[in-house]
């Protein structure tokens, strides 16, 4: 019997990805889905994936959810909730479940890779390098503090299951609802950004180059126990994202409207008020308040290119034109 690769997540943007990238490798694959799941997504060929439908909460499902798998590939989770028990609930307590199944049902795994979000290191302080993988973590939000309990949650059982983490920043491309709505606001010709749009910088990384660091990742000896960022070779402003799209999108004069601070953190404590008392999770909260005005968050790509000889090869300009062009010919956008 050829190696299995498990895969969580696989509903969403970057799992329907990872799925279709194992199954291009001939590699055969496994997913977990949530007993109120949908299956996989509808423009994947997924045929021939295993299904397995498993609780997070029930030890008998995950057993044999990661019964005789060679590897998990865990990128489930959740970036929006009410409060930090939601992001519990969806950050953490998995990656304990599952592992927790791996120690008694596959004690013999090669590797547990969590993907984790640059959330979890929080932002950096300058534009350049950014954060390096030695940095001490400092998240500024609850869903960043969730990803780092997480990862702690794998590391601790890392002397009995290899385990590899990795922080991707921005992803885009293909199917991306996030950044979608960021050229929808373009295509109107405005947009709305948080904090100071003349002095951010972002990493970001294409999808595509994202899977493919994950898989250096997982094959990689060197990089059981390691923790690394898998991004382009550089930060980008809102004037290169602009520049990348306008060719596309065909506007002209873009009205820009940065909101301040003060008003950015209004809106969060306003709309963070309204989802305690509906219990459902919105746009925007205070949390994410204070994710949207940070300046650099901003990630260095050293450490997986010494180590896994990773290199984003996707430049932001065809990234972001390929990814227009897919949202045009799906009626996205």
């Amino acid at each position: 019997m050829g190696e299995m690769i498990l895969v969580t997540g696989s509903t969403g943007f970057i799992g329907s990805r990872m799925v279709d990238a194992l199954l291009s490798r001939g590699v055969a694959v496994r997913v977990l889905l949530r007993p109120e799941s949908t299956p996989s997504l509808p423009e994947s060929n997924h045929a021939g994936v295993e299904e397995c439908r498993a609780g997070y909460r029930d030890p008998e499902a995950l057993g044999r959810a990661v019964r005789g798998v060679s590897a998990i590939i865990h990128l489930a989770g959740v970036t929006r909730a009410v409060d930090e028990v939601g992001f519990f609930d969806g950050n953490v307590l998995p990656v304990e479940n599952i592992l927790e199944a791996v120690r008694k049902h596959n004690p013999e795994l090669k590797r547990f890779l969590l993907v984790s979000s640059l959330a979890a290191a929080g932002p950096a302080s300058s534009s350049w390098p950014g954060v390096s993988e030695s940095d001490q973590p400092n998240p500024v939000s609850a869903y960043g503090r969730s990803k780092l309990l997480g990862e702690e949650a794998a590391l601790r059982y890392g002397a009995k299951v290899p385990v590899t983490i990795v922080r991707p920043p921005a992803v885009y491309g293909p199917g991306d609802r996030d950044i979608l709505e960021v050229f929808g606001m373009m295509k109107k010709g405005y947009l709305v950004s948080a904090g100071s749009a003349k002095r951010q910088r972002f990493s970001m990384v294409h999808v595509d180059d994202l899977i493919e660091g994950i898989l250096l990742a997982l094959r990689s000896e060197a990089a059981a126990g390691g923790t690394y960022y898998i991004t382009a070779p550089r930060a980008y402003g809102w004037d290169e994202v602009i520049a990348a799209a306008r060719p596309v999108l065909g506007f002209g004069r873009l009205l820009r409207i940065s909101l301040p601070d003060p008003l950015v953190f209004g809106l969060g404590a306003v709309f963070g008020a309204a989802a305690g008392i509906t219990g459902k999770s919105s746009l925007i909260n205070r949390d994410k308040a204070t994710e949207l005005v940070q300046d650099y968050w901003v990630c260095s790509h050293e450490k997986a290119e010494r180590e896994l000889g990773f290199v984003a090869r996707t430049t932001l300009t065809e990234g972001v034109v390929t990814t227009l062009q897919w949202y045009q010919r799906k009626g996205w956008l």
